[in-house]
């Protein structure tokens, strides 16, 4: 199961508090203070996590709680920092305050991490309260507590392509012959409710990552039909393939309407570069293939057939044109 979105619990661990002790030997029955310092609370950490490709861990809100710190001893001894709680997550996660909205950490990459709890403080024992004046001191200081927060995680993919379209374009199609990716394929509107990613293999050992993310409609950027749940994965990548049904009523508004989804959620989507193709060419005759909508297009269209490999090459020789002119 894919989850991109959770809600979890993190609280840090509480600082040790500091000890009232005092020197007591068979020869020394008046030794100074000698009080410990309580332990500082452990930390809970956030880590990418290569091999992690969902938030499925987290479904149903988990609470993670970091050790507290020992309290501090006699004979100076201190109290033991408590062990951190390491969260691992993965790469593309971005990490908010349920509370106040903040961002807290974006995780791209699995050498990213970041205290989203800091562990409370240990508190001092007695023996830091001597002075000259002041031999025998019975002050000490209670651990500070750790801190607690509730978080959102939302999984953005990190993939060098995004393919959009609207329901049933191809996409899936078009994801599943041009990678190792196996995605679930069938002749009707929403087949794929989940984004895939698979690995496009170029020449000269060169390669990029492709995300099929499910089928936008209108008013997507509204969050009609899990629109903002699947717009935002396609926020990392570098470059566009806009799939359009070559059989559509009417391709040219499938085109307007892509494109307004697309900018009404993010205008900086519109400056990805991108490539805009007709799809399906293998269902037209030869002498049909040129749609009439194409030149009312604003831009170049590509025509390709996922099932008799039409067009393909091109198009992977266009993205990798892209990718490595792209900034």
């Amino acid at each position: 199961m894919f989850v991109d979105r959770a809600k979890i619990f993190v609280a840090s661990g509480h600082g040790g508090s500091g000890c009232v002790s005092f020197r007591r030997e068979k020869f020394l029955p008046k030794g100074g203070p000698d009080g410990g310092d309580g332990g500082d609370g452990g930390n809970v950490i956030i880590v990418g996590d290569p091999h992690m490709r969902s938030l499925l861990d987290f479904k149903g809100g988990k609470h993670f709680r970091a050790q507290r710190g020992e309290h501090g001893k006699g004979a100076n001894r201190h109290g033991r920092k408590g062990k951190d709680v390491i969260i691992r997550v993965p790469p593309g996660t971005m990490v908010y305050d349920a509370d106040t909205g903040e961002l807290l950490a974006d995780i791209c990459s699995p050498d990213d991490r970041v205290v989203v709890a800091r562990g409370g403080k240990g508190g001092k024992g007695n023996a830091r309260y001597v002075t000259p004046t002041h031999q025998a001191p019975r002050e000490w200081e209670p651990g500070e507590p750790g801190e607690e927060r509730t978080l959102i995680l939302e999984l953005k993919l990190i993939a060098d392509v995004g393919l959009v379209g609207l329901p049933n374009a191809g996409k899936s199609t078009l994801l599943s012959r041009l990678s190792k990716a196996r995605p679930k394929i069938a002749d009707y509107p929403f087949t794929t409710l989940h984004p895939n990613l698979g690995v496009v293999k170029y020449k000269n050992y060169t390669s990029f990552v492709i995300a099929d993310i499910p089928g936008l409609i209108e008013g997507a950027h509204e969050g009609k039909g899990l629109g903002h749940e699947f717009l935002r994965h396609i926020e990392r990548t570098r470059a566009l393939v806009i799939l359009i049904d070559v059989q559509s009523e009417d391709p040219l508004q499938d085109y307007h309407t892509l494109f307004h989804e697309l900018e009404s959620y993010n205008p900086a989507l519109l400056q990805k570069p991108r490539i805009v193709t007709f799809s399906k060419v293998d269902t037209l005759p030869p002498d049909q293939r040129r749609h009439p909508a194409e030149e009312q297009f604003q831009e170049p269209v590509l025509y390709i057939s996922s099932v008799t490999g039409e067009g393909l090459e091109t198009l992977v020789e266009r993205l990798d044109d892209l990718l490595n002119h792209s900034t």
